[in-house]
C-alpha cells in the first residue's frame, strides 16, 4: 500500500507541475489532455487504495483511510481546476471567433460602418459581462461542491479520530499496567539484593 500511496502522491505533484505549463500556454490542448490522463490514473489508484485500506491492521486503518481521503480531495480539486481552465479556453476561442466574424464583414457606407462598429463593441462588452457573471457562478458552484466534500471528509475524519482515541486509550491502559509491573519487579530486585548483602555481612561478622 505504501508504494501505491507514494506513486499516487507523485502523480498529484506531476499534475500540479503541468498546471504551471498550462498557465504559460493556456491554449495548448495537449497539456489539458495530459492532465486529464493523470487525473484518471490518480482516481484508479485511489480505488485500489480503498481496497487495500481494509487489509491494513485495525490499529492503522483509521490513519490509512485519512491519507486516502486526502488524496481523493486533492484529485477532486485538480479536476475542478482543469474544468475551469477548459471553460476559460473555450470562452477565449469563442470571443476570438466572434471578433474575426465581425472584422470580416464589409459595409458600403462609412456611416453605417461606424454605427455597426459601435454596436459591435457594445455587444462585445455585454457578452464579456455576461461571461464574467457565468464564470463567477461556475466558480461559486465549484467552491460549494468543494466545501460540501470537505464537510463530509471532516465528518469522516472526526469519527475516525474518535475511534483512534478509543484505541489509544486502551493502549495507554496497557502501557500503565506494564510500567507498574516493571516498578514492582524493580522493588523485588533491589529487596533481594539488600537481603543477600545483609546475609553476606552477617556471615562475615559471625563466622570469620
Amino acid at each position: 500500500m505504501e508504494t501505491l500511496y507514494h506513486q499516487t502522491t507523485q502523480l498529484i505533484q506531476e499534475t500540479s507541475d503541468l498546471f504551471y505549463k498550462l498557465e504559460r500556454n493556456p491554449d495548448v490542448v495537449e497539456i489539458e489532455n495530459e492532465i486529464q490522463s493523470k487525473i484518471n490514473a490518480i482516481s484508479a489508484n485511489c480505488e485500489k487504495l480503498d481496497v487495500l485500506v481494509f487489509k491494513t491492521p485495525i490499529n492503522q486503518r483509521s490513519m490509512a483511510k485519512m491519507r486516502v481521503d486526502q488524496l481523493k480531495y486533492d484529485n477532486k480539486h485538480v479536476q475542478a481546476s482543469l474544468q475551469n481552465s477548459r471553460n476559460k479556453r473555450l470562452r477565449r476561442e469563442q470571443e476570438k471567433a466572434e471578433r474575426e466574424q465581425l472584422l470580416s464583414r464589409r459595409f458600403g457606407h462609412d456611416h453605417t460602418s461606424i454605427d455597426v462598429d459601435y454596436m459591435a463593441q457594445e455587444s462585445m462588452s455585454l457578452q464579456n459581462s455576461h461571461r464574467g457573471v457565468d464564470e463567477m457562478l461556475q466558480t461559486g458552484s465549484n467552491i460549494l461542491e468543494t466545501l460540501k466534500y470537505n464537510r463530509e471528509t471532516l465528518k469522516g475524519a472526526h469519527r475516525r479520530m474518535i475511534d483512534l482515541a478509543n484505541t489509544l486509550g486502551l493502549s495507554n491502559a496497557t502501557i500503565s499496567l506494564i510500567e507498574r509491573r516493571v516498578a514492582q519487579d524493580k522493588y523485588v530486585l533491589f529487596g533481594g539484593m539488600l537481603v543477600t548483602l545483609t546475609v553476606i555481612v552477617l556471615v562475615i561478622i559471625y563466622l570469620v
